[in-house]
């Protein structure tokens, strides 16, 4: 578990990994089944009874120990009054909620607390693969209570890189598309987490991207060695008024350098 850091955030995070678990319960009870579901419109995909039935746990749960932090979450109304809270809760209930009413495995409960714009504690949790991603601001990064670095980048052969073939397209990249050896997971909290693990060398997200999708993987990516910014390079901020980032690169240094500088315009 994290090291001696922020005692404040390793007490959240202490009760973000119990939320998530318990989160982990309700949507094994409803994995498969047949749940309700329909679709919120306006592109934002699908929704089910289970996304939000872990919604209303986890505001009440994560707020009642927490009454001052505020709130934001893909299912909860958002509240302008969180941009004047010293400390956030930012939920995601269900990473991935297509991949989980198709019956794949492979959707994640993400749950981070922000201060100051940034995320001081994190942790991603997939339930059906039994995997717990971790993270405190400046604790290290950890899978299962063990620490995980991610891969170090600059070897021999293509990078293997999470990413969508069609954000491969080539208008998206003024300095020519990478060569890379493309791979993809549906939840992006859970991709984040793999370049964290090492298990991936990078990972590339270039369209506007909701801060519950980002926080709390951003900071295990990030305590576990990767450099993770938006598509721009710049650092990542959170509790903002629109709760967006535009995109979102992780890798090595030397991976993270070379794919920013394709995303680049040309001078």
């Amino acid at each position: 578990m994290p090291g001696p850091d922020d005692p404040a955030a390793r007490d959240d995070l202490t009760l973000l990994v119990a939320a998530a678990e318990a989160a982990g319960a309700i949507a094994r009870r409803h994995f498969r089944t047949g749940v309700a579901s329909w679709d919120k419109g306006g592109g934002q995909g699908p929704v089910s009874a289970a996304d939000l039935e872990i919604d209303a746990m986890l505001r009440a749960r994560l707020r009642d120990a927490r009454p001052a932090y505020g709130w934001l979450s893909e299912e909860t109304p958002d509240d302008p009054a969180r941009l004047g809270a010293a400390a956030l809760f930012v939920v995601d209930p269900i990473d991935g909620t297509r991949a989980f009413l198709e019956g794949q495995d492979s959707f994640a409960h993400a749950l981070a607390v922000v201060r100051g714009g940034r995320a001081v504690a994190g942790v991603v949790h997939l339930p059906m693969k039994g995997l717990t991603y971790t993270a405190t601001a400046g604790g290290g990064a950890w899978l299962n209570g063990r620490p995980i670095a991610a891969a170090p980048g600059g070897g021999a052969g293509s990078p293997r890189v999470l990413v969508s073939k069609a954000q491969l397209a080539p208008e998206l990249w003024p300095g020519g598309v990478p060569a890379l050896i493309r791979h993809f997971r549906p939840s992006l909290a859970w991709r984040l987490c793999l370049v964290a693990e090492g298990a991936f060398d990078g990972m590339v997200a270039l369209r506007e991207t909701w801060h519950w999708d980002i926080a709390a993987a951003s900071l295990i990516a990030a305590e576990a060695g990767a450099r993770v910014t938006d598509r721009t390079g710049a650092a990542l901020a959170f509790n903002t008024p629109r709760p967006t980032s535009p995109g979102v690169v992780a890798g090595s240094p030397a991976l993270h350098a070379s794919l920013a500088a394709r995303l680049a315009p040309a001078a």
